[in-house]
């Protein structure tokens, strides 16, 4: 039989405080009652603690993520080492801290040989055994370390440990040698060293991903736009993320929540929490900075390779009769010359936006991307790749929005045909996004609608 242990556990009994006689004398034993009805064991060590309000129960998640980004901030380096030999079986870098981990895989030998020889205490009183951290000193940094039964983690600190850092620290040993017992027992018996595929449970385990480069989604729904907009400090931080991505490839979350704070006056961990939201809902995605730079570097490339070959960026303005104008033109341009015309173009773009003219300022965009991509100025490229690629989301919102609209209606006057012909355009427009970002479940249940129309023929 296999025993979970689950923690912290959060539970929703349903009633108003006011409405009820027992509140809060007997909530312990009530709640107790009622998750024992579930099978739950609730005879060894129970934490109980009232969250009576909407509020506070966000005030504590406020909190809780706040700490998670505090705590991976602290984090510079992560080392999982086998405790017998000392070799290491992960060497991770959270950040570019330049730590020699041959240096200090030796060191913290001597520091444990010694502590367990003289059978110290630590500087915080904790002694050098199983069930104790070592925590000292290693250049400029702070060494937490703990040993399991045949594994032993060490993390590089700028900064001494917080509590719940310790915490975490004791429960991923646990988790990671029960997870991967055979792996280790495989190092143990023939020294295999094959653990780089045990790094996602570490970065899932001390929520490294919170200090990734970050993206946004390229596909965002009306209805997820309409709900940011609803809330006024999600609406700041997708903003202020628009602004930095225009110049940049990424962001970073550190960064983000200053930007929100310079104009939204409010604590930081209530920023981030709100960050934390659309990370949830995939809106902020996660990545890496290959990955980032990637994403520009092929839409880059989808366009600048055709401009180096003389040919037309976009079906857009190649029947467009102002583009060979544009073509002639820019053979004798200057610099000087160029970035006027970009800038013009870009104008342009932006009036007709504003005037809800989005292939116009398609157009316009795309002219001023031609003479960017043609002179190698990298910089605006990628930023008027990245305006492009926000205006292609709102034709695209448009056009599936319509779609849904008429193929619904259709539908309704049961014209099946003209239904099926349009719910398969939203398909279309679907399918046509590169990342997803949960419209798979849309899609199958489109797919299963047309199906159902089609019995109707």
């Amino acid at each position: 039989m296999v025993y979970f242990q689950i923690s912290p556990v959060g539970f929703d009994c349903g009633l108003d405080k006011n409405q009820c006689e027992n509140y809060p004398d007997y909530c312990r034993e009530c709640v107790k009652i009622k998750l024992e009805n579930f099978g739950l064991d609730l005879k060894n060590n129970i934490k109980f603690m009232i969250i009576d309000s909407e509020e506070k129960r966000i005030q504590m998640f406020q909190d809780l993520i706040w700490q998670k980004f505090l705590d991976v901030l602290n984090i510079k380096h992560i080392l999982l080492m086998a405790k017998e030999s000392g070799l290491a079986l992960i060497d991770y870098p959270i950040s570019g801290a330049g730590v020699n981990t041959h240096l200090l895989t030796g060191f913290i030998q001597a520091n444990i040989t010694f502590s367990e020889s003289s059978n110290t205490t630590n500087d915080d009183g904790t002694k050098g055994t199983n069930h104790y951290f070592y925590e000292f000193q290693y250049e400029t940094f702070n060494i937490l370390l703990k040993n399991g039964q045949f594994i032993r983690i060490c993390l590089v600190l700028d900064n001494k440990a917080s509590d719940s850092l310790k915490i975490l620290v004791t429960e991923f040993l646990s988790e990671y040698e029960s997870k991967y017992f055979d792996k280790i027992g495989a190092h143990v018996r023939k020294g295999l060293m094959h653990f780089e595929d045990t790094i996602d449970f570490i970065i899932d385990t001390f929520n490294v991903k919170l200090v990734f480069p970050m993206i946004l989604t390229h596909t965002l729904l009306p209805e997820e736009l309409e709900s940011i907009k609803k809330n006024p400090i999600q609406k700041a931080i997708f903003d202020f993320a628009k602004a930095l991505l225009a110049s940049k490839a990424f962001f970073f979350i550190i960064n983000l929540i200053d930007e929100v704070q310079k104009i939204v006056n409010i604590d930081a961990n209530k920023i981030l929490y709100e960050v934390y939201q659309l990370i949830e809902k995939k809106i902020i995605i996660p990545t890496t900075i290959e990955t980032a730079e990637d994403v520009v570097s092929n839409f880059q490339e989808s366009r600048a390779v055709r401009i180096a070959n003389n040919e037309l960026i976009s079906s857009i303005i190649a029947t467009d009769d102002t583009i060979n104008e544009l073509k002639e033109k820019a053979k004798y341009m200057s610099e000087e010359e160029v970035k006027v015309y970009i800038n013009l173009f870009l104008r342009k773009g932006e009036t007709a936006e504003k005037g809800l003219a989005y292939k116009e300022a398609q157009k316009e965009y795309e002219r001023a991307l031609y003479l960017a991509s043609g002179f190698d100025y990298t910089d605006e490229v990628g930023r008027i790749s990245f305006i492009i690629l926000e205006l292609d989301k709102k034709i695209k919102e448009l056009d599936l929005e319509y779609a849904l609209k008429i193929a619904e209606k259709a539908e309704k006057r049961k014209d099946y045909i003209k239904a099926i012909n349009f719910y398969k355009q939203v398909l279309d427009i679907l399918r046509s996004v590169q990342d997803f970002n949960g419209n798979e479940s849309r899609i199958k249940k489109l797919e299963k609608r047309i199906s159902n129309l089609q019995k109707h023929l």
